[in-house]
């Protein structure tokens, strides 16, 4: 999700999305591990993401 999608959004909006970036998060990295999935790429999107979701919350 890109930055101005974010900002537009409001705080709770913005929580619930981390909540469930980082749940997905989680269940990502255990798929990679358990070698069901290759998808390192998706991975990396989605701590991007949650690291933006934090920054623009600390913002405010």
């Amino acid at each position: 999700m890109k930055a101005q999608e974010l900002r537009e959004k409001s705080l709770i909006e913005k929580e619930k999305f981390l909540a469930e970036s980082r749940a997905s998060l989680r269940a990502l990295r255990f798929e990679i591990a358990g070698q069901q999935t290759k998808s390192h790429r998706a991975y990396r999107s989605l701590k991007k993401d949650i690291a933006r979701t934090l920054t623009l919350m600390r913002e405010i």
